[in-house]
């Protein structure tokens, strides 16, 4: 163990007993990030723009200067299919960082910021959780540094041209009724999926059906995350496709000369976040698209500009491995051209039993049989993500409640694969409880060199590459495409879009469209009901059962328990 992670140890170990994870946060000794950048990473402080003492944003122009050196290793951390039993994904993905850095390697960690929506509703934070978190956890899980905001305006800026165009005559002939897109803002508002805008007489536009959607699910925040730089930015958003003329010609924002403002307003946001985890390792939290509608994964640019400061880098991709892995691999790989070296799927005990039929307020106790059942689903992720040639290790998330007899168990069935299953305890030891995550990882990198490739080619038919990610990777008999569907699909690849890659959009809680179909069920159909162009992320839409892009509040949202005492300090925020 260095010096540096003897220290880092003994702060964690010196805390009390927090009982929440904004109170381990609140209580751990975080570092001046600019030191942490010079001191781990080398980078001069004049290519740092601070937001004060725990935030800072990289300049694009260090990247660049970078652009010779070799890249690390590329770990990609994803999971089993969601439950509310949880994974602990992104936790995981901390403690893995943390970990490798404690037993002497160079790592650096690449994060999504998490939505305001979600936070003040019922996901809860992406910062991680106990000791494996990624901080100030307040900041990242609020405001941050304004990205999401910046993104938004962009988006907003854009709807407000389209409009203003029509107001003034409308001399690109937009059609009214063929206008696609949408207003968006941060926050989970069911109220404004669905509205009728420009009310009120001539003077406020001509009124026309409108609605929102959730920042993270703009198309602005999927380029904004694709982008590999300044110049490809204002390429892919002078690509986005905003309406049809009356013969269904496509209207982009750059006809509408959009462009250069909505790239004004994103130019600063596009430099990467660097943080720090309790642990004091430096960290980019930086993007954040749906893994739904888009990609589920932080930008290119930071994974990019880790690959040339580490030699490890530790990143994740959004919900389980059928939706996050596959859209990371067949989507942000494909273009950015990265290849990972390996796979973390992260899985529970508790979240396999609820897949193997248990439900939840029985999770407490020991049921083998119900822990068989239930692996069939991590065993289908384990298989999905040998289908793209990367290794695969398994990283079960230790709770207390775990049998030993159920450890063993499980243990058992994953070896029978040929793959390493580690039990890891980093929510409450930090780096030393995902010391031996750390080592499997690294030897599984050194032993078993990684064969990466997407799961289907350019080339292939839009409605094939549909059918073969629902046959490969959700185990189903086949797809049911709607009639509009289908004559939209035709109409992509009449106009040039057939070599994009799909981002299929469906439930995150099962391989089939019905949530509470658990396990690893297959012969199921999978049945497309739309099909939307994202022209300038560059890949195509592909709705699947009942998806919303504005979600709503719960019954009893998180909102009602967070707080600020008379000092500020924020209270209630998981």
């Amino acid at each position: 163990m260095t010096r540096q992670n003897k220290e880092n140890s003994s702060n964690l170990s010196q805390h009390a007993a927090p009982k929440s994870d904004i109170e381990i946060s609140q209580s751990a000794a975080l570092k001046p990030v600019i030191g942490i950048a010079q001191e781990r990473l080398g980078i001069p402080a004049d290519q740092l723009e601070p937001y004060g003492r725990l935030k800072a944003k990289l300049s694009l122009d260090y990247i660049k200067s970078l652009k010779n050196k070799p890249d690390a290793k590329l770990i990609l951390v994803t999971a089993i299919t969601p439950t509310p039993a949880g994974e602990g994904k992104t936790t995981t993905s901390v403690g893995l960082h943390d970990a490798l850095n404690f037993i002497g390697k160079k790592s650096l960690l690449c994060l999504r910021e998490p939505s305001l929506g979600p936070c003040f509703g019922q996901k809860g934070g992406a910062t991680g959780g106990g000791y494996a978190q990624v901080a100030p956890m307040e900041d990242i899980n609020l405001h941050f540094t304004g990205d999401f905001h910046a993104v938004g305006t962009a988006n907003n800026l854009l709807a407000a041209m389209i409009d203003n165009h029509i107001y003034w005559g409308n001399q690109l002939g937009i059609d009214v009724r063929r206008i696609s897109w949408h207003r968006s803002v941060d926050m989970n508002d069911r109220a404004l999926r669905q509205v009728v805008q420009s009310l009120g007489g001539p003077g406020n536009g001509y009124p026309r059906e409108d609605g929102f959607d959730i920042t993270v699910a703009s198309e602005i925040m999927a380029i904004f995350c694709l982008a590999t730089d300044l110049d490809d930015l204002q390429r892919r958003l002078g690509q986005i496709i905003v309406a049809q003329t009356k013969d269904k010609k496509y209207v982009t924002a750059k006809d509408l000369c959009a462009v250069g403002a909505m790239t004004a307003l994103l130019k600063d946001a596009v430099q990467p976040n660097l943080v720090q985890t309790l642990e004091n390792n430096p960290a980019f939290v930086h993007g954040g698209p749906f893994a739904n509608i888009a990609h589920g994964c932080n930008t290119v640019i930071a994974t990019k500009a880790a690959l040339k400061m580490a030699d490890y880098v530790v990143t994740e991709a959004g919900f389980g491995a059928d939706l996050g892995a596959e859209k990371f691999f067949d989507i942000k790989c494909r273009k950015a051209g990265l290849k990972p070296d390996c796979t973390v799927i992260v899985a529970t005990i508790r979240a396999l039993k609820m897949h193997g039929g248990v439900a939840k307020e029985d999770l407490k106790s020991e049921n083998l049989e119900a822990l068989e059942k239930g692996f069939a689903n991590l065993d289908r992720h384990i298989s999905n993500v040998m289908k793209f040639g990367v290794p695969v290790v398994v990283c079960i998330n230790r709770f207390s409640t775990d049998s030993q007899a159920e450890m063993d168990l499980l243990n058992k069935l994953v070896s029978k694969r040929g793959v390493s299953c580690i039990l890891s305890d980093h929510w409450a030891r930090g780096a030393e409880g995902a010391a031996d995550l750390a080592k499997e990882v690294v030897k599984t990198i050194e032993t078993k060199p990684s064969q990466f490739k997407p799961l289907y080619p350019d080339d292939m038919p839009l409605a094939e590459k549909i059918a073969t990610v629902t046959r490969e990777i959700y185990g189903a008999a086949g797809i049911s495409i709607d009639a509009n569907a289908e004559k939209k699909l035709a109409e992509l690849e009449k106009n040039g879009f057939g070599k994009l890659p799909v981002c299929i959009a469906k439930t995150q809680f099962s391989f089939t469209t019905d949530p509470s179909v658990k396990g690893a069920p297959t012969g199921h159909i999978i049945p497309v009901r739309n099909v939307r162009l994202s022209a300038g992320a560059e890949f195509v839409v592909v709705l699947c059962g009942d998806i919303m892009t504005m979600p709503g509040l719960p019954k009893i949202p998180a909102a009602n328990s967070i707080g600020v005492t008379t000092d500020g300090k924020i209270t209630g925020l998981f």
